[in-house]
């Protein structure tokens, strides 16, 4: 798959990364070697292989699944630089 300059702007645009102009051919042909590569990845016959955590056999930590010291909202809320109606308010981050 080939990516074009115009959806090189595009994808930039969607990550918030400001791009010049003149970098976009760079910015283009490197997605399309990144595209080329996932491709490649898919041809890979992983019949038979199980999901892995890590490279080297071991198995996961577990805890206790027990109540702890919680009820503190108030507590953890002073942290806040912007709290409202008991959460922690944020700005909108979808256009």
């Amino acid at each position: 798959m080939s990516i074009d300059e115009e959806t090189a702007a595009k994808v930039a645009k969607l990550a918030r990364i400001a791009v010049d102009e003149e970098a976009l051919p760079a910015l283009a042909k490197e997605l399309s070697h990144i595209l080329g590569f996932m491709e490649q990845l898919n041809e890979v016959d992983i019949e038979g292989v199980e999901p892995m955590t890590s490279v080297t056999p071991m198995r996961l930590k577990r805890r206790k699944d027990m109540v702890t010291d919680g009820d503190q909202q108030e507590k953890i809320l002073k942290n806040a630089p912007d709290a409202r109606e008991g959460f922690f308010a944020v700005p909108k981050v979808v256009e």
